[in-house]
């Protein structure tokens, strides 16, 4: 789509600069790069439970709708809600995540593995809720290793978005549930991909990435995920943004079924 080379374009010139962990002087006018550092430190602040539930959600609201505001004043996205809407419901807009897999790979038979009542990305402590699908591949002795091609499975991005937050640095043993993950903003559908339990993280924030790029290796990071009653699987959850910058989880399954695949 002619609308998201433009995105790019301007994207990876300007904001593909530095790692998560490094800072730096934010300029009078807030640039989309400071929107990512700023959701970085957010997002680390909730796991790590520093911040209360309701400063987080006023934080979170902040950056959601600068984020989309800067977009738009930068007249890189104009869409709207009917354009939005007709994208969603055409399959080519959306790549499957895994290369060389189909909804076949996704857990269940009908995407039941969705759970999203309850759901509060501000309280680490809420648990219950799964508003994600986990998508598996085949690696009987949870090796991180594809059994059908001898290599990681690649992880590739569902849609065309900016990279806001990156994990890299969990280990065994960390109580972390969602292991090295990524958050990836759609200016489009204005929405957060979030991949979880990657063994290698191939993106940095700032960075624009296309529908069907790698960004990612699968693994088995995570609390749950590195246990080995756990089969070796992406987990892969959206979160779409409301008019008042907070977000709700919506179940990506319908996306998965028409997704073009990648081999």
């Amino acid at each position: 789509m002619r609308i998201l080379g433009i995105v790019g374009a301007i994207l990876v010139g300007g904001l593909n600069v530095a790692s998560s962990q490094t800072i730096v002087t934010e300029p009078d006018e807030p640039t989309i790069y400071s929107y990512c550092q700023r959701f970085q430190t957010l997002y680390t602040q909730i796991r790590e439970q520093s911040i209360l539930p309701d400063s987080a959600r006023s934080e979170f609201s902040q950056i959601m709708l600068g984020l989309k505001h800067r977009f738009v004043a930068d007249a890189l996205v104009r869409t709207d809600s009917l354009q939005r809407d007709s994208l969603r419901r055409t399959g080519r807009y959306f790549a499957f995540p895994i290369r060389g897999y189909s909804p076949r790979s996704i857990g269940g038979t009908h995407g039941e593995g969705y759970r999203g009542k309850g759901f509060d990305l501000f309280d680490y402590n809420v648990r219950g809720s799964h508003p994600a699908q986990d998508i598996f591949i085949a690696d009987r002795n949870q090796d991180c290793v594809d059994d059908q091609t001898g290599r990681p499975a690649d992880v590739l991005a569902m849609t065309s978005g900016v990279v806001l937050a990156i994990e890299t640095a969990w280990t065994p043993g960390s109580e972390y549930r969602g292991g090295n993950w990524i958050w990836v903003y759609d200016p489009v559908l204005n929405g957060l991909f979030y991949y979880a339990h990657n063994r290698l993280v191939d993106v940095l924030p700032g960075q624009w990435v296309g529908a069907g790029q790698k960004i990612s290796e699968m693994g088995r990071s995570g609390f749950n995920a590195y246990k080995a009653r756990s089969p070796t699987h992406l987990h892969l959850m959206y979160l779409q943004i409301q008019p008042n910058g907070l977000p709700e989880p919506e179940d990506t399954y319908k996306w998965l079924l028409s997704a073009r695949l990648s081999k």
